[in-house]
């Protein structure tokens, strides 16, 4: 246990944190030297601490580990106690909505939740596309933050029986990037979502999504035809977005014209025409398809097909010229056709404008510092899925303070690419249901082919890509 002759700390290292700090991470500033603040904790992850309190409090700061009654005494002798522990609530201060966003662009969530329930409020991050709680707030100090928000973003304050959507922009010394704000009255208060958008697409490229060298090859032929229709497939953030934007990057030319509409508009791209939905005024998918054409463009980007209308639409774009892009929610590259099919576009149409059907995933990645190998049992892959021989281990997720305790650290993009050849055209306008001898026969990797390959290179583990692998 450490020696100490008094518990007092001097007044100016007190003023370094407020008491709500002290006790909700238990930490106690001792020194200041060479620009770094010392900390007294009895965290047993004192390097998580320390980077989580370099984004919060701005400045460097050192853990020096203590015994933990040690540190309940500092805590008594120098703040007062504002954090409960036995709600997990603490105080809420003026400027932690500010830190909560932060915070969250710093570690890379995409998504923050305000839920209220009977008497407290939880605060979840999206990271690596699963929600995991970061605070929790008392219920009588969540109208504040709800109302911060709602001005911030422009919304009736006085309006909590309806839901309501709007946008803050985030301008801090070294980044500036937007949130959309969407609000929903729940039986115990508003539940706000916040999504944060970057503007940044410095860092989006195609040959970093997780192409493989053949892949990018193929998707790269298929989108830099002069005309036809390029279709990327899956559920709602699989990255599909992502894939547009790097794809567009590569398209921007001086001598090339790019429309887009898109709902909403996630990031800026220079020297293309950007248009956001606005369906309440009835500016949506169709109608901007309409007016586009008139635009003479080379380039035009839809954020989705989601009716017959938009599909016809996008077909006679392809007819007369255009490039065309654009996303659907189908589960595979071939249930893209099927869909198009099934919202009444003919077959001979779909055969001769789609250039390229791409169905995608993404995966979160294993955690490199705790991920645990582990032998292949009976239960590990799904029931009806007919495991490679050679896998014969996988690795599980542990969590450690290099992956914020999640055991996953980042996603990679898995991609199903299904060019449309002339013997595809033949299935196409037979309308078949299933092509699963022609796939094998072309050799066209499918995502659960994808999936089993991350496992058996240590990427990813079984529990993620499981669905993947049960569906197949």
């Amino acid at each position: 246990m450490l020696e100490v002759d008094t518990y007092h700390i001097p007044v100016e290292l007190q003023q370094r944190i407020s008491g709500e700090q002290a006790y909700q991470y238990r930490i106690v500033p001792f020194k200041e030297e060479n620009g770094s603040v010392f900390f007294y904790s009895d965290t047993l992850e004192p390097e998580a601490l320390s980077q989580e309190l370099l984004i919060f409090l701005g400045y460097a700061v050192t853990i020096e580990q203590i015994d933990t009654d040690v540190l309940n005494t500092y805590l008594s002798t120098n703040f007062r106690k504002a954090f409960d522990n036995e709600k997990q609530t603490f105080t809420y201060t003026q400027d932690f909505l500010e830190k909560i966003l932060l915070t969250a662009k710093a570690i890379g969530s995409s998504d923050i939740h305000f839920e209220p329930f009977e008497n407290r409020c939880r605060i979840r991050f999206r990271l690596d596309g699963k929600l995991k709680e970061q605070y929790s707030i008392a219920k009588d100090e969540y109208p504040v933050i709800i109302n911060k928000i709602k001005n911030q973003a422009n919304l009736d304050i006085s309006q909590n029986r309806l839901p309501q959507d709007g946008r803050i922009t985030v301008k801090t010394q070294t980044d500036e990037f937007d949130i959309r704000v969407s609000t929903l009255p729940t039986l115990d208060g508003e539940s706000i979502v916040l999504r944060i958008l970057s503007k940044d697409t410095s860092n989006i490229h195609l040959d970093q999504l997780g192409f493989t060298e053949k892949e990018l090859q193929i998707y790269k032929e298929g989108v830099r035809n002069p005309n036809g229709i390029v279709l990327i497939s899956g559920p709602t953030g699989s990255g599909k977005t992502t894939t547009l934007y790097a794809t567009l990057k590569l398209l921007n030319k001086t001598d090339t014209k790019i429309l887009t509409i898109e709902d909403p508009i996630e990031y800026t791209l220079e020297g293309v025409m950007q248009m956001q939905l606005k369906e309440e005024i009835g500016l949506n998918f169709e109608t901007a398809l309409k007016t586009f054409l008139r635009q003479d463009p080379d380039i035009i980007m839809v954020g989705e097909i989601r009716d017959v209308k938009t599909a016809n639409m996008a077909i006679r774009a392809a007819l007369t010229g255009h490039l065309v892009l654009s996303t659907i929610h189908t589960n595979s590259a071939w249930g893209t056709i099927s869909r198009l099919i099934d919202m009444g576009v003919p077959a001979h149409l779909i055969a001769s404008t789609l250039n390229l059907s791409v169905a995608q995933r993404l995966v979160r990645k294993l955690c490199i510092h705790c991920k645990k190998e582990m032998p292949v049992e009976k239960d590990t892959f799904p029931i009806n899925y007919k495991v490679p021989k050679e896998i014969k281990k996988h690795y599980t997720p542990q969590g450690c303070s290099h992956c914020y305790h999640t055991g996953y650290l980042g996603r990679k993009a898995i991609y199903e690419l299904l060019p449309i050849t002339k013997d595809l055209t033949v299935h196409i306008k037979n309308n078949e249901t299933q092509i699963d001898q022609y796939l094998e026969e072309k050799r066209i990797k499918q995502l659960s082919d994808q999936a089993i390959h991350l496992i058996q290179m240590g990427e990813t583990s079984v529990d993620d890509v499981f669905a993947l692998l049960a569906n197949k």
